[in-house]
């Protein structure tokens, strides 16, 4: 497969953006070598600068769940830019995508709207300590919520520990009142909680681990922690910014029955352009300024093409029949793939949440973050590059979800299937 222009335009880009991507999951430094440029993106399929097509699973990272240039969403778009991109002032779109959220998401009474996840997660726990009083929060090995420096800690060693900086550029300092406890491990909390009673702010977690491949909670661990935290007067903040109408329209709050305190959104409520926001009981967010006193503010929040976006992507999912369509289409990848790694005697454990899919290259059941590291990098790496061979694009990854579309059809699926069992199929003699 020719990728000469791909090549070319990443050596130029190298030249003016660090390591010429502008997020570095883009690099494909963890499978080592060159990104794809994409020129376009339509349906089920990506379209790079050398001109090969790709049956896409990554989706922009999970928010096109009807696909790339839906015709409903390019109309809206070119009907708002049209009057304007931005103006600096309210708009009745704001209120009605808001509207939306809040009826669609349980634990949603109000929201505001941001511009990224990770300005609806730093902002949500902003909130939480207003609203608390209490400087420390608990975050989980392995869940990201954006690149806030308190929150890009790791854990240290112990069940939990004080946050050690996991990036340059953090001051140890900015973690030291970040907590870090593993996933699936309730006892942890209770743990931790007992340790620093009367400290802890919020407890931030994605309900379903969608940065180390795919984790869904086991059975009654979102119950349990929404007890521990209802006891010790500790907000829970769910990161939906993947699962939120991606798994269920209501979000993985609605799929697995558990209300948090407070919910923090993005990618699908943009319709694929950039948003975010959070949201939660009034009581606490009416702690947000203007009407309390803990600040937040943005100038492009809720601009109208993001919104645009929004309003007519959640319009379409709310249609019957749409989430009972994504899980048969991710249930008919899910089970085409697990039947390829078991005719080739590939060890591998393949986890699914609705429409969000994983396979990992390891023999362990993955619960959490360690688990997810016993996966083979180098299998999986050998597996990405025969798959984008076949014309086949995941995540260059193996800690990156996978996502399927409305727009996927049982052609691109079976194509899948194939070219994943030709490759496993070498992986078995590798």
């Amino acid at each position: 497969m020719q990728s000469s222009r791909s090549l070319s335009a990443w050596n130029k880009s190298q030249q003016y953006i660090p390591g010429g991507v502008n997020s570095p999951v883009r690099n494909f430094s963890k499978v080592e070598g060159h990104p794809r440029f994409i020129d376009r993106g339509q349906g089920s399929k990506i379209y790079d600068i050398d001109g090969n097509e790709y049956i896409d699973y990554v989706a922009s990272w999970g928010p096109l769940v009807l696909g790339h240039a839906h015709p409903d969403v390019v109309t809206a778009i070119s009907a708002a830019a049209s009057r304007g991109t931005s103006f600096g002032a309210p708009t009745t779109l704001e209120t009605e995508l808001a509207e939306i959220v809040v009826n669609a998401v349980p634990s949603i009474e109000k929201v505001r709207l941001v511009n990224s996840g990770t300005e609806a997660t730093m902002s949500a726990i902003r909130v939480a300590r207003g609203y608390t009083g209490r400087d420390k929060i608990v975050k989980i090995d392995g869940c990201y919520h954006g690149h806030v420096d308190y929150l890009l800690a790791k854990a240290g060693s112990g069940v939990a520990t004080f946050g050690l900086s996991d990036s340059g550029g953090v001051p140890e300092d900015f973690a030291r009142n970040t907590l870090t406890i593993p996933f699936n491990d309730p006892k942890a909390l209770r743990t931790t909680v007992e340790a620093n009673q009367d400290e802890i702010a919020c407890l931030i977690l994605e309900p379903i681990m969608g940065n180390m491949g795919i984790i869904p909670p086991h059975d009654g661990y979102l119950n349990e922690i929404r007890e521990i935290t209802e006891e010790n007067g500790i907000v829970l903040i769910f990161d939906e910014v993947i699962t939120g109408f991606r798994v269920a329209y209501g979000g993985a709050q609605t799929y697995f029955d558990v209300i948090p305190d407070m919910t923090c959104l993005g990618k699908i409520i943009g319709g694929g352009l950039p948003v975010g926001a959070y949201g939660g009981k009034h009581e606490i967010m009416k702690y947000v300024a203007p009407e309390g006193d803990v600040y937040q503010a943005g100038t492009l929040s809720g601009n109208p093409l993001a919104v645009t976006a929004g309003i007519t992507t959640l319009n379409n999912l709310a249609e019957q029949g749409v989430y009972e369509k994504l899980e048969e289409k991710a249930s008919a990848l899910a089970e085409g793939l697990a039947a390829a790694t078991k005719k080739h005697n590939i060890d591998a454990w393949h986890s699914r949440v609705g429409s969000m899919l994983m396979l990992y290259f390891t023999p362990e059941t993955v619960t959490n973050a360690d688990g997810a590291r016993t996966a083979d990098t180098d299998r999986f790496r050998q597996y990405f590059w025969g798959l984008l061979e076949n014309g086949i694009y995941i995540a260059p990854s193996q800690f990156e979800a996978g996502f399927v579309s409305l727009v996927h059809t049982d052609e691109d699926i079976n194509a899948t299937v194939n070219a994943a069992s030709e490759v496993l199929s070498k992986l078995q003699n590798s």
